[in-house]
This record gives C-alpha cells, structure tokens and sequence, in this order.
C-alpha cells in the first residue's frame, strides 16, 4: 500500500491508502489546521550568513553536549529504549569519525504528563549547558518544557512529536522533530479503516495533545471516506479503569474502534475483547503499537492493524544490528532511526556554524536538511562533515528516510507505514 499527496493552495490532500504511506507535503497542509497567526521560521538566518566557510577538518575543535529526555518510566516507557539506543549510536558513531568534534550525550528521563520529571531533568541539562535537547516522545510532555528549552536558547529536537500544534509553536525557531505531523499519520489510519469495510468507527482517546489531535485528523478522513464516527470516549493520563470508556464506544455497535492511546492498550485491549469485540476489528498506532506477545492470550489481537511512522526496519541494513549492538535487549525498533538522525543532524548543523550554540545549530538544520534545495546528498555523518570542511553545500537523508525541513522544523516527506498483529501478538509490517 503506497500514498503520496501534496498539498496546494487549491485543494487539500486526500490519501487514498494503497499500501505504505509515503508523503510529500508543503507547509500548507501541515498548517492549514492551525490559525492565522504569525508562525516562527525554523531558520531565520539569511542566506549569506548560513553559507559554509571552507574550514579545515583539523582546525574544528568542537564540544557538543547533548542533552535527551526519552521516557524511561510513564506511558511511553517501551519507546525510550530504542530511542536512547538510536541516540548512542549517533554519538558512538560522530566521535569514531575524529573530525575536529567531541560530542557527548546527557540520558535523562521524561516521564509522562502525570511527574514533573521531565521539567526535573530538563532544569539538570540545562545547568549542564547542553546545546541541544533530543526529546520528548509525548507531544504533551514536550508542551511542559518547550518554553524553559527553547526560552533558554537551546534547541529542542524531538523524534517522535507528531502533534500538529509544533507546526506554529511559538519556539524562536529552535524547535524541530524527524517525526511527521499527525495529520499525515490520522489520514492514512482513517482510509485504512474505512477501505477495509467498516462503515463506522469507536474512538477510545488519550485526553492531551497526541490523542486529541490525532482522533481528530482520523475522524476526518474516515468520515471523507464516507464513514460515521458514531462513538468517541476520552480519558486522562494517570486513569487506571476504563470500563466507562468501553461501555459508551461499544453501546454504539461500531464496526471498527481504534485505541488512540500509550500503553493503557494493554489494559484497554483485552476489556474490550472480553466485552465481545472482536479483536480483529481493533486499530493500532504509534504510542501503543507494541510487542504484546508477553501481555495478551495468544491470538487475541490476530488481524488487528495499526500504523506506525517510519521506515520498515527490515529495508535498513545493518542499522539494527548496530542497535543491538549498544542495546542488546532490545525487541522493538520504533523511533530509533528518527532519534539517530536527530542527533546526526545536529552534529552536522554544528560543525556547518563551526558553533555549539543552539542559536547557531538552529540557523543550520534547515539548510543540512537540504531544506535550502541545494547540496551534495549524504547518508552519514562522517562524508558530510568531510564535505562541510570543503564549504560545500549537503543534503542529509537517514535511516527515517528522506528528512528535508521546511521552514517550521517540520520534515516535508514522510512513511507511514501499516502494520498487522498475528497469533503471536506481534506486528509485522504489511506494506
């Protein structure tokens, strides 16, 4: 299954799903949900001041100190591993390269929106005078600590933040993610449901900006596929029982209910399949499409789909197996690639500025993207910093795929990919 759209002034970008999601999207579609107001360039620097001076490797004597609030507790805990492996992996490979940058990584925690954990340790890494910040994973944490990072002249770079409120953030331009807006991932997700068959849909929702926005984008498009909406139940982070929730999606007799939470799946999932849903008729996505061999009968969820952003791990080479390689516990692969790439990206726009200060990352990233237009493309860090040391220009693609900013810090091209749940309760990728 495969859909590409764009979006224009004339009209709005419409997936039709036919396999795995791939889009190429102005910024138009990501804001034409937002409002009028002013939006924040990613990258406000001019031109001639974000050229690459020809410098020698050997005479860049950088240290770059980057700070990470990835979940290891709260909802989202399954993510942090992958991603923190993803993060190593940057920093193992950036220091092997011996280009004239020493860079290191600060691993802290995030939490979830019911601690003050993340504000906690983004007070410790800014103390530590990190240029930049990789996380959080929950757009909704990262609503708690945007201002105190941004405000503080740091960059923010999330690799899995796809609330569409970033898009217009207010961030002095120092916020940017590898993770696409929701709008692509609730448009895929809605077609997919309706172009299997199911003439109505139950929505059980996280109440913060991922679910709500999320649900949003997803009824939208089902219901443009000629689909009803005909339940929509929320609930906050921190609940514990859901059986409230499950009653009223259910009393509306849905073909179809899609679970837009984090981990409260694992509660939710089998409540909802002993009330007599069935569980083939379930939806996933990315906060909780998950390994759930050791959390639910065998074949309680076979055929239950979901969707996921990101490249499928089995077209990425060896790059798992250097995960597993800084992390061999690891069994899931989510986000790693986009938390790599972050880190690369911001190695790359700091040995461009042959600076650490987040203001100077920030006036680069665009341009590294190859969000400028123009560059030489380059897959690693090591042949773009070689080319940077020459002054020329480069186009960075990683492992999440084609990674290109526009103007917001938002990535202009993205894969959702769809996923089926077997016997097993493991998801394997279907397109």
């Amino acid at each position: 299954m495969s859909v590409f759209a764009k979006a224009s002034a004339s009209r709005s970008a419409r997936a039709v799903v036919t396999g795995v999601a791939i889009f190429g999207v102005s910024a138009l579609l990501l804001t034409g949900c937002s409002t009028d107001a002013a939006q924040p360039a990613a990258s406000e620097a001019p031109a001639e001041s974000s050229d690459v001076t020809a410098i020698e490797a050997g005479d860049r004597d950088l240290s770059l100190k980057v700070g990470t609030i990835l979940p290891q507790s709260g909802g989202l805990a399954f993510l942090g591993p992958p991603e923190e492996a993803g993060v190593q992996l940057a920093i193992d490979e950036i220091k092997a390269a011996d280009l004239g940058i020493d860079i290191e990584a600060i691993l802290r925690d995030s939490g979830d929106t019911t601690t003050d954990t993340a504000t906690v340790s983004v007070t410790d890494l800014l103390s530590q005078d990190v240029s930049a910040i990789v996380g959080a994973a929950s757009s909704g944490v990262s609503k708690t600590v945007i201002d105190a990072i941004t405000g503080a002249g740091v960059v923010q770079f999330s690799p899995a933040n796809t609330s569409a409120d970033f898009t217009d953030y207010d961030d002095n331009g120092l916020y940017w993610r590898t993770a696409p807006s929701d709008i692509l991932q609730g448009e895929v997700l809605g077609n997919l449901i309706a172009e299997d068959g199911n003439s109505t849909l139950g929505l059980i929702v996280l109440n913060d900006a991922y679910g709500t926005g999320l649900a949003e984008y997803t009824t939208t498009a089902f219901e443009a596929a000629g689909g009803e909406v005909v339940a929509s139940a929320s609930f906050n982070e921190g609940d514990a029982n859901f059986s409230a929730q499950i009653a009223e999606v259910t009393a509306a007799n849905p073909d179809a209910i899609a679970l837009i939470t984090f981990d409260q799946a694992k509660v939710i999932t089998p409540d909802l399949v002993a009330s007599g849903f069935p569980g083939d008729k379930l939806y996933f996505v990315d906060g909780n499409l998950s390994d759930y061999s050791k959390d639910f009968a065998p074949g309680l969820i076979a055929g239950s789909q979901g969707t996921l952003p990101g490249l499928d791990t089995a077209t990425l080479g060896d790059f798992t197996d250097r995960l597993l390689e800084v992390d061999p516990a690891l069994t899931d692969f989510s986000y790693a690639a986009e938390s790599y790439d972050a880190v690369i990206l911001i190695a790359l726009a700091a040995y461009a500025a042959n600076d650490v200060s987040g203001e100077s990352i920030s006036s680069y990233l665009q341009q590294v993207s190859g969000g400028s237009g123009e560059g030489t493309k380059v897959t690693d860090f090591a042949s773009g910093a070689a080319l940077l040391a020459e002054g020329e220009q480069i186009d960075y693609d990683g492992y999440s795929g084609p990674i290109t900013f526009d103007e917001n810090g938002d990535p202009t091209d993205a894969t959702i990919g769809i996923y089926e749940f077997g016997a097993d309760n493991k998801y394997t990728r279907t397109n």
